[in-house]
């Protein structure tokens, strides 16, 4: 046997991971024909929109589409087609955390690799390379594996592979067209070792070959959750550290500023904040929690269950600064709530900390603003309710106004909560808002993002994370 020469790939799941890198492997690999596929109407006719309206946000992407689509890059629901014809198949699908049942709360919700695995079994009828290319818990690929054997056609195998993705929303275009490391885990058999060189040859097209890793299939796997996990950890580290310098006068940013000269730190994911959000972070370290109480260690289980807990104290106690700064009361008065991703960038929401002041804020009965120049207003509804699921939508609508920019957001507010690190919060004349607001005019920087001392001078009253509460760096 020997590699198979890879000339037409599928993608099952048109989302976050699966949209952009079969873009980009499209965009690089002119050679090879790649079919996007999904269920999801809506989804696949906004990808092929003529004005490339795509339904996701990233910066470089519509560049990356309108080079490569309908050259040799294409969108479909037609999601056997995409099997059949593929020699290579991407399984990029929704796993979210499971909300009932065994490890509710914890677990990943496989239900969607599943039924693309056995989609992919009862359609195809010659041999294929499987990817597992969504964030999933060690083993699954096994559990791939048994379903495509025990529903395969005659003459027709299936080899599993484990490539995560490592991308970070808002440079995921950049981290795919020069990615720290790809990394592809396959069985240690040679039907699998050959399968791992035929996706190798494929990110060869553009990624030096030293920064592709092949691994066994479960390292690979445990790899993903790893790194999200030890990332997340970071932020959860700086932010306590945060909470102690706002106690004791220090300035976070001085303090992460100097641990990350130590050559065996470094400064990445040192940035104090009011929490970690996305679709991988929590939900990943989530995953290692069940993984860890799963194999009888608690402890283990403990000290990951940690990194998760710190991140909601953040979010409970910068809602709660803004509470007691304004006077330990904030019914009735109208914040404004500056961003709603959870990061800038991006349109995602998932679990985003903007999602968490705003519910803290209702249960205060406050009246809250809200802008994001990104986020579409159905999602932000969407989030809001779920995030409340005992409020009526029409009850969380009569305190929460959706605005059209920062300046009407700020119209009329008595404290303004930066939620969000956008470029544009960062030059908003602040002149104009401080004379729209009630007076004492306040704001809140959960995103280390403003010049305070600017601020102050224009008569606001700064209350930035990570620093003392007196209204002085």
């Amino acid at each position: 046997m020997a590699p198979v020469k890879v000339s037409k790939i599928c993608c099952i799941g048109a989302g976050y991971v699966g949209g952009p890198t079969c873009a980009v492997i499209a965009l690089k690999c002119p050679h090879i024909q790649v079919t996007i596929v999904d269920l999801n109407k809506d989804r696949i006719d906004a990808w092929n929109s003529p004005d490339f309206a795509l339904p996701i946000y990233e910066p470089g992407l519509v560049e990356v589409v309108r080079q490569a689509r309908g050259r040799n890059l294409f969108f479909s629901t037609d999601v056997d087609k995409g099997i059949k014809e593929a020699d290579l198949i991407f399984v990029s699908v929704n796993t979210p955390t499971k909300k009932s049942g065994v490890g509710a709360g914890f677990a990943a919700d496989l239900k969607y690799v599943e039924l693309a695995t056995r989609r992919i079994a009862e359609v195809a009828t010659s041999s294929k390379i499987v990817v597992e290319k969504s964030t999933v818990p060690c083993r699954t690929a096994e559990s791939m594996r048994t379903i495509l054997e025990a529903n395969s056609k005659p003459n027709c195998r299936f080899d599993i592979l484990s490539n995560p993705e490592f991308l970070a929303e808002g440079t995921a275009i950049s981290d795919l067209f020069s990615p720290d490391r790809v990394l592809i885990g396959s069985l240690q058999t040679q039907e699998g070792i050959d399968a791992c060189q035929s996706l190798k040859q494929v990110y060869a097209n553009w990624v030096p070959e030293e920064r592709i890793l092949t691994v066994g299939l479960w390292s690979s796997e445990l790899s993903k959750l790893a790194a999200n996990a030890m990332l997340a950890q970071r932020i959860s580290s700086v932010n306590a550290l945060s909470a102690i310098c706002e106690a004791t006068g220090a300035n976070i940013d001085e303090v992460a500023h100097a641990i990350g000269y130590d050559s065996r730190i470094g400064p990445k994911f040192l940035k104090a904040s009011v929490g970690f959000g996305g679709s991988c972070f929590q939900k990943d370290i989530l995953n290692l929690v069940y993984l860890s109480e799963s194999l009888h260690l608690p402890e283990v289980a403990a000290y990951w269950r940690q990194v998760v807990e710190m991140n909601e104290y953040q979010k409970r106690r910068f809602s709660k600064r803004v509470v007691d700064t304004l006077f330990n009361t904030i019914t009735g008065k109208r914040i404004a709530v500056l961003g709603f991703a959870f990061k800038a960038d991006t349109g995602d929401t998932r679990e985003s900390a903007a999602i968490t002041l705003i519910r803290d804020f209702q249960s205060e009965k406050a009246l809250v603003n809200v802008y994001d120049p990104k986020v579409p207003h159905e999602q932000i509804w969407l989030d809001l309710e779920e995030a409340s699921p005992q409020v009526p939508l029409d009850t969380i609508k009569k305190q929460v106004t959706i605005c059209k920019s920062a300046i009407e957001a700020c119209k009329d507010a008595e404290a303004v909560v930066i939620a969000t690190e956008w470029k544009e919060f960062k030059e908003i004349d602040w002149e104009a808002v401080y004379a729209s607001m009630n007076k004492p005019a306040f704001v809140f920087d959960g995103r280390l993002i403003i010049d305070a001392e600017k601020l102050r001078k224009i008569g606001f009253k700064v209350t930035t994370i990570g620093r003392p509460s007196n209204n002085q760096d």
